[in-house]
């Protein structure tokens, strides 16, 4: 893998160049980054994971798109209308947007994307054997309605049909679940396609190689400009190596074999960054930051679930001792040594900082007070932590450190808790399957609502088929949540969503960590590239001096 990396540059133009007519890549406009974790798939039906949804952002489009403020947009829509009563949306198509040329067109050119592209795509996600872990963007569609929910009255105009008003619903279309695909490239390669893209995006699939690096080239026919009605993208391509250890990456980075680095890692958080959350000096005049709040809540989950065997008599069960765990916790000297201060301490709700309108979601959390904590323990039947058994405390390695220093925290007001380390596929299914005590996680917004977030403590979503891990459940919770899904006044349902956070908090059902921060670091060369709290980079604003 390494020896790859440094092969001279004007071998990977060759393979760029290679079968590609419609113009020539200049080595020097295509920008390079590192994705350390790998890229599972291309297809947007399967992009679950931040590396997948990175690279499916710049090869596909959808109805809707967002801007950095998170503000809902035109893509493939130029325009949209809701119903009066909020259950029909009637979008308007653009008639200049083509699918990537394709030996499984005619004459081997992309054709036009249509309104049927759209049912197609979106009938594939709820199929239940396509197995897409997207299908919940779609929950809401009233299938009793024209084909299965949608119709296309003609090529360029498309309507979706819901069974009842979903304020949100506009902010769920922009996710990448909802990016079109031609049904000829998806029916020809079927489970395939993922590693055979053919989108609409600002580029195309070139080249690649499993493990060593995914090269994406122009799509010379993209029909986005900017401002001044330039044609978008500035790039000639994309180069993403897979280099898993992150020290490496950071040294690629130096070197300049990379332009950027997304987030910063604990490996070399210290050498890069200050105690204060910026660049060190001796490197601000070759790099520069990009740093913003991070639709990202770091924090502990309960399993709350009297029915469940297993932790029928766990301790946890008890409100006062998951106080006192959760006031036990200094959140301030968490995000300054750990983090470097790259972070805020999640001292509100769930909904985290970045949230558009997040004053009006704030509601009081917790506050490091350990005293406060003691007494808890007391009322619990717990006196000094007398007489109460060791829990574990489940997560993955990226977190040994963080754990560890919720351990010390809790060792002060006389609570064990036990480190166990999973990782990967089987943190994952234990998370979903109701096999933890008390575990480590973090919820990336798949779109800027918060009931993105409430959503994880309706009852009817408890896993393993919905996302709601720690099996909360409270009536007067699921009508506030109920009654927020069907409020269009935005003041009104922000209300609502102050009050279901504020229950969340009452019953202290999870430990709140932070809120995160997206960060990237780029050399000065790489301009236009773009950062927002859902922490995607459009590269197709993005040039590089």
């Amino acid at each position: 893998m390494f020896q790859a990396l440094k092969h001279p540059f004007f071998l990977l133009f060759a393979i760029l160049l290679t079968g590609c007519n419609t113009f020539s890549p200049n080595h020097n406009n295509i920008i390079r980054y590192n994705e350390s974790k790998g890229i599972p798939t291309l297809d947007p039906a399967y992009a679950r994971n931040y590396p997948a949804i990175l690279a499916v952002v710049q090869l596909y489009n959808g109805l809707l798109q967002l801007d950095d403020s998170l503000n809902i947009k035109p893509c493939i829509a130029k325009k949209y209308v809701i119903s009066e009563n909020g259950t029909v949306y009637t979008f308007t198509l653009r008639n200049d947007v083509f699918f990537h040329d394709s030996p499984l067109f005619a004459q081997g050119k992309g054709r036009k994307v249509t309104a049927s592209d759209f049912i197609y795509s979106f009938l594939r996600v709820m199929n239940k054997t396509t197995a897409s872990p997207g299908s919940w963007v779609f929950n809401g569609i009233d299938t009793t309605k024209a084909n299965h929910g949608f119709e296309a009255t003609n090529d360029t105009t498309l309507k979706i049909y819901l069974k009842v008003p979903n304020a949100s619903f506009a902010g769920i279309l922009t996710n990448s679940y909802c990016f079109v695909v031609p049904h000829e490239v998806v029916d020809y390669y079927k489970k395939d396609f993922g590693t055979h893209p053919v989108g609409t995006g600002a580029f195309k699939l070139k080249l690649w190689q499993d493990g060593e690096k995914l090269v994406l080239l122009k799509n010379p026919s993209y029909f986005e400009t900017d401002k001044s009605g330039k044609h978008l993208p500035y790039l000639d391509g994309i180069s993403i190596s897979f280099v898993a250890d992150k020290q490496s990456e950071f040294m690629m980075f130096i070197k300049g074999n990379i332009d950027f680095i997304i987030g910063v890692n604990a490996s070399f958080k210290d050498e890069l960054i200050n105690m204060e959350g910026n660049i060190r000096k001796e490197y601000k005049n070759r790099f520069y930051m990009l740093k913003c709040p991070y639709l990202n809540t770091e924090y502990l989950g309960f399993q709350l679930d009297n029915n469940l065997p297993a932790f029928k008599n766990s301790p946890l069960h008890n409100l006062y001792i998951r106080q006192a765990i959760n006031m036990a916790i200094d959140r301030k000297n968490m995000i300054q040594y750990l983090r470097n201060n790259l972070g805020y301490p999640a001292e509100y709700g769930f909904t985290p900082n970045g949230m558009p309108d997040f004053e009006k979601m704030k509601t009081k959390g917790f506050y490091h007070n350990p005293d406060s904590a003691m007494k808890l323990l007391a009322k619990a039947g717990f006196p000094q932590g007398a007489g109460l058994k060791p829990f574990k405390l489940f997560t993955s390695s990226d977190y040994l450190d963080l754990c560890e220093f919720i351990q010390h925290e809790l060792e002060k007001i006389n609570i064990t808790c036990n480190i166990e380390v999973t990782n990967g596929l089987a943190f994952r299914d234990m998370i979903a399957n109701n096999k933890m005590e008390m575990f480590r996680a973090s919820w990336i917004a798949d779109y800027p609502d918060p009931e993105n977030y409430l959503s994880l403590f309706y009852s009817k979503n408890f896993s393993p088929a919905g996302s709601n891990y720690t099996h909360f459940s409270d009536e007067s919770y699921d009508l506030l949540y109920e009654k927020a899904l069907k409020t269009v006044n935005l003041n009104e349902r922000y209300l609502l969503y102050r009050q279901m956070d504020s229950l969340i908090i009452a019953n202290a059902a999870i430990v709140p960590l932070f809120y995160d921060v997206a960060v990237k670091i780029a050399h000065k060369k790489i301009q236009g590239l773009s950062n927002n709290p859902l922490n995607l980079i459009q590269l197709k604003y993005a040039s590089k001096q």
